[in-house]
């Protein structure tokens, strides 16, 4: 519901599909080698981060009751990065509220995947971008081709959502391909996995999270990709500040920078995201 999708920019919608830098893989579209200054945060009493309960993998409560996902384990390694872990504190709090209580100083930090608008981007600071979110093709493992590349679908049917960013990006970035709208996603995932259509074309982590699912029983795997475009799917995730704390801003893309290089962001990521995306 909640969902920033993509974030490397390709340039005009009309270009072939850019692949992630090296090195990059999925995950950040930042250099984990550049540096930033880790600024004083003595006179900061306290981090607290506010995430929502409603958004698994990201942010959920658990079996034992205890809040848990991507975001708070995040939240707790920047912490961790930035010497602050007795001073740290995760809340939940409703979707729709987040903004508000960072403006009223209830929380220092928000992460919850609220999509980047210009309107925010006025209003507060924002992190680096620290997940992207792809498109990708899905396939029937019989139907994949030997390449297993979108170039063996041929004009066989590829199934997309109506009306949807996916859509326009399919069609731009694959205009031989022979799209099939759907009105929903489960009557989409559906023909595929009945082989009514070979491949579909969407958000891949809800496609990665079908493909392990028994609904989808075995039948498929990614096929290709990833592919990123900011111009059909947004910038990606990144935690957002209110203006007033500078020195809140600059510390997030320190310790951002710092879990990239010394491996504990690309650790989180396998643990939510075991199928890749």
């Amino acid at each position: 519901m909640f969902l920033l999708l993509a974030a490397l920019a390709v340039g005009a919608p009309n270009s072939a599909p850019a692949a992630p830098p090296a090195g990059q893989g999925m995950l950040y579209p930042f250099d984990p080698r550049e540096k930033v200054a880790k600024p004083d945060l003595r006179a900061i009493p306290r981090l607290r981060f506010l995430t929502t309960v409603d958004f698994p993998p990201f942010n959920f409560i658990d079996q034992s009751g205890k809040l848990s996902g991507f975001h708070v384990d995040l939240a707790r390694e920047i912490c961790a990065a930035l010497d602050m872990m007795e001073r740290c504190q995760i809340e939940a709090a409703p979707y729709a509220e987040l903004v508000t209580r960072l403006d009223k100083g209830e929380g220092e930090v928000a992460v919850a995947g609220a999509r980047i608008t210009p309107d925010l981007r006025d209003s507060h600071e924002f992190s680096r971008v620290y997940l992207r979110l792809p498109a990708r093709f899905a396939a029937r493992r019989a139907d994949a081709g030997p390449q297993r590349a979108p170039a063996d679908l041929g004009d066989r049917p590829v199934g997309v959502l109506k009306g949807s960013a996916h859509e326009a990006m399919a069609k731009a970035f694959f205009p031989t391909l022979s799209l099939v709208g759907f009105a929903d996603r489960p009557t989409m995932l559906a023909a595929l996995r009945k082989g009514e259509v070979k491949a579909v074309f969407g958000d891949a982590l809800q496609l990665s999270f079908w493909l392990d699912s028994k609904d989808a029983d075995n039948c498929c795997d990614f096929l290709g990709g990833p592919y990123y475009s900011s111009h059909f799917l947004g910038e990606g995730m990144a935690a957002m500040t209110a203006p007033a704390n500078p020195v809140v801003a600059q510390a997030l893309d320190h310790a951002l920078i710092a879990i990239a290089r010394n491996g504990r962001l690309a650790d989180l990521y396998l643990r939510y995201f075991p199928k890749g995306l």
